[in-house]
């Protein structure tokens, strides 16, 4: 018997726009823009004449998919939805998490469209600016309760996690091992070297060992220096 896919409950305008971008962003991401409308209807569970009451052409409706991939909206409220009240190391993995997965449908679709780099001229580079300082703005305001706990300013730590992430996620960078949320996080808060506090200190961290002296050798005399206290 063949499987014929069902058509998709009527949804509102708004609601329906949003599900089409959403199937075509994930054909997209695995077939690039060579999409057909059969493809992205059959995707959606929609009939194809559906597609064009929302969207004029096929490629309208790729542009808008390709776009949203690059929409902060949905990362801004996965910042929102952290807990204030958790730890500060809590915080940031959860941040991590976030800015990852915005990155990786980035990452793949870069991938997808055979792109070096998002387009970054005339209004497409001042809107990017504007989507990274919102995106840092947010992430300051998530860092900012401990900022006593900081050597840096917040808004300085908020870029570094960006950093970081992205450093230690992108597939061109680390291959088939990222390293961990909770070791970005690791590293941005505690560095690689061992802490005084954990029982063992790196060889850099301990204190040069005394010069042995001969039992001949007498001490040489020093008279204190003109103005020492001692």
């Amino acid at each position: 018997m063949i499987s014929i896919p069902q058509r998709a409950a009527p949804l509102p305008p708004e609601e329906r726009r949003a599900a089409l971008i959403a199937s075509t962003l994930a054909l997209v991401l695995t077939h690039g823009p060579d999409v057909n409308t059969r493809q992205i209807a059959q995707a959606a569970g929609v009939a194809e004449g559906t597609i064009f009451r929302v969207f004029s052409t096929k490629d309208e409706l790729v542009n808008a998919a390709i776009a949203s991939a690059f929409d902060p909206a949905p990362l801004l409220r996965d910042l929102a939805a952290i807990d204030r009240e958790a730890p500060l190391r809590a915080r940031l993995v959860a941040a991590v998490e976030a800015l990852r997965r915005r990155m990786t449908n980035v990452f793949r679709l870069v991938d997808a469209l055979g792109m070096a780099a998002p387009a970054t001229t005339g209004d497409n580079h001042r809107a990017m600016a504007e989507q990274n300082a919102l995106i840092q703005r947010t992430l300051t305001e998530l860092i900012d309760p401990d900022h006593a706990l900081l050597r840096c300013a917040p808004s300085d730590v908020a870029r570094r996690v960006q950093l970081l992430t992205v450093a230690f996620s992108h597939p061109r960078l680390t291959g088939d091992d990222p390293l961990p949320s909770e070791e970005i996080v690791a590293t941005l808060l505690d560095g690689v070297r061992l802490r005084p506090d954990s029982g063992t200190l790196s060889r850099d961290d301990m204190p040069p060992a005394p010069v042995p002296r001969p039992e001949h050798e007498a001490l040489p005399s020093q008279a204190p220096a003109e103005g020492c206290p001692c």
